[in-house]
Parts: structure tokens; C-alpha cells; sequence
């Protein structure tokens, strides 16, 4: 009786040990092949890389709801203008796994030409026809100039990823329209101020002050982070004081990104105010980032030039 009892217990035990070495090989083999899934899905990604903040935007715009695309940026949002970045181990590899690298050109990505090579024939240069002034890259800082880039861009992505051609131009089509009504804006509020003389930190906005009418009297500093010398200084100085003796009023701008301690010794000397003036080169990693961007520094125009005035 005893050795029945005994064997019994030993089928039951051997039962249960069994469904339970079955049912968790049945979830494992389950959750790799979810696994495999996801990863697959990952892999048939089509990976899109911006070289810098301003291409980052446009492209979150032009890529929205495309499931099967992925972007992803090169220079942290924070770099601002390329001027003086070096790529990083990081930054080759990231450019070797992607399949399409979308930058701006026209001088701006100087440090990327061995990347340039490693992607020739899969790479998108948002300025690729732009008649630059002097070999200024800084396109995107006007409206029109980011117009320009958005349709290049559009382009490339459509010849290089035609399976997703629809999706890329129907996002074209509604971020067009935002920067269309974006410039018109601008334009119609800037209007009465055309031919007012402004004062810039660096060599960003020649296109911008182009577009809207203005005159660039001075600039700062030729180059980020080259501070003027002392002969450099006294001669902005001077030629501010000989506007402003002449009754004409003249905007003094230093940007968000640097120091403005050069602009308020200007300030100091001249009486002038310092305002600031965003390029656009960093900020929110937001889709309507670059159009709230211009928003304010359009809110800044007006008040530098109504303060000014009075």
C-alpha cells in the first residue's frame, strides 16, 4: 500500500515537472521570437542622420508618422554652429550604420570629409544649389533660405527612400505651408522697419537681414568665440556713434548662444541696448521648434526697433 502510495506521488511529481519545463520553454521561445520580431523591425529601419540641430528640425517635420523611419542626430543639440566641432568615434560609427545623412553644406560640415565619402551616394546637402554669399552656410536663418533647405531635403529623401516618397511630400506639403505663412508674417510685420541698420553678434544672418530689409552696420565677432580686438571694438564704436549722430537709429544684437559681455561693453560705450537674436542652431529637439524660434526673434525686432524709435 505504502509503495503504491509512493509510486503515485512520484507520476505526480514527474507530471507536474514535465508542464512546467514544457510551459517555460513555450514562454522563452515565445518572448525570443518577440525579440527577433522587434529586432528585425529595428534593423528594416530606414536610419536617417542629421549632421546638426537646424537639419535635425526639418527632418522631425518631414518624417512625421513614418513608422518604418528613424532619426537621429550627430552633433548634440547643444553644439550650436559647427564651427569648431570635431567629429567623435561615436559620430563615425553613427554615420556608418545610417542609410541616409542629411546636412546643410555650403561650408557649415568643413570636419566631414571622410564622411562625406563614406556615404557619397546615400547623402543629402540641404543647400546643394544655393548661391551662398562670401560661402556663408548659415541658409536656414532666413525663412526663404529654410524653404529652400525643406524642399532639398524633400527631394533627397524621396530619391533615396522612394518606398516612403508619398508619405515625405504629403509632410512637405503641411510644413511648407507653416513656414510659407511663417515668412509672410514676418515680412508684413518687419515691413515698416525695412532699411534699419542692425548690429550682429557673428556672421549668421546675411540672408535674414536680405529678406526682411535691413542693413548689417557691424559684426561682433567674425568668428564665435574670436573676441574683437581693441582697435576691432573702438572701430564698431565709432561707426555706431557716427549713425546715431547722424539721427539714425541702429539695433545692437548679441545670440543666446555665446556670451553678450563684448555687446554690453558696446552697449556701455554707445548707449545702445543689447537684444538678442537666435539663429536657430540649438534648442527644443521639437518639430515646431525652429517656427517658435523665428516667432521670437520676430517679438525682439519689433520692440528693439519701437525702442529705439523712442
Amino acid at each position: 500500500m505504502e509503495e503504491k502510495k509512493s509510486l503515485k506521488i512520484t507520476l505526480i511529481f514527474t507530471i507536474c515537472f514535465f508542464v512546467f519545463i514544457v510551459s517555460f520553454f513555450s514562454v522563452w521561445k515565445v518572448s525570443l521570437s518577440e525579440k527577433q520580431v522587434s529586432a528585425s523591425a529595428d534593423s528594416e529601419k530606414i536610419k536617417i542622420t542629421a549632421s546638426f540641430y537646424p537639419i535635425y528640425i526639418m527632418l522631425l517635420n518631414l518624417t512625421d508618422g513614418i513608422d518604418d523611419v528613424e532619426v537621429s542626430l550627430l552633433a548634440p543639440a547643444e553644439t550650436g554652429c559647427l564651427h569648431d566641432y570635431q567629429l567623435t568615434t561615436g559620430d563615425m560609427k553613427l554615420i556608418e550604420k545610417c542609410d541616409i545623412l542629411v546636412v546643410n553644406g555650403s561650408g557649415m560640415e568643413d570636419f566631414f570629409d571622410k564622411a562625406f565619402s563614406l556615404k557619397k551616394n546615400s547623402i543629402v546637402v540641404a543647400s546643394d544649389g544655393f548661391k551662398p554669399f562670401d560661402g556663408n552656410p548659415h541658409v536656414w536663418v532666413s525663412v526663404s533660405g529654410a524653404i529652400y533647405e525643406v524642399q532639398k531635403i524633400t527631394e533627397g529623401l524621396c530619391s533615396l527612400d522612394s518606398k516612403n516618397s508619398e508619405s515625405y511630400k504629403k509632410n512637405y506639403l503641411i510644413y511648407i505651408e507653416k513656414l510659407n505663412a511663417l515668412e509672410q508674417k514676418m515680412k508684413t510685420s518687419l515691413a515698416p522697419f525695412a532699411g534699419k541698420k542692425i548690429i550682429t553678434f557673428h556672421e549668421a544672418f546675411p540672408y535674414f537681414a536680405k529678406e526682411f530689409g535691413f542693413e548689417i552696420s557691424a559684426v561682433i565677432e567674425q568668428e564665435p568665440g574670436t573676441v574683437p580686438s581693441a582697435k576691432e571694438l573702438a572701430k564698431i564704436i565709432e561707426s555706431i556713434k557716427s549713425v546715431t549722430n547722424r539721427g539714425e537709429d541702429v539695433a545692437l544684437f548679441a545670440e543666446p548662444q555665446y556670451s553678450s559681455s563684448v555687446a554690453k561693453i558696446i552697449s556701455n560705450e554707445t548707449g545702445l541696448s543689447v537684444y538678442e537674436l537666435d539663429p536657430c542652431v540649438n534648442g527644443q529637439l521639437e518639430k515646431n521648434a525652429y517656427i517658435e524660434g523665428m516667432e521670437k526673434n520676430l517679438s525682439v525686432l519689433m520692440n528693439a526697433f519701437s525702442e529705439e524709435k523712442n
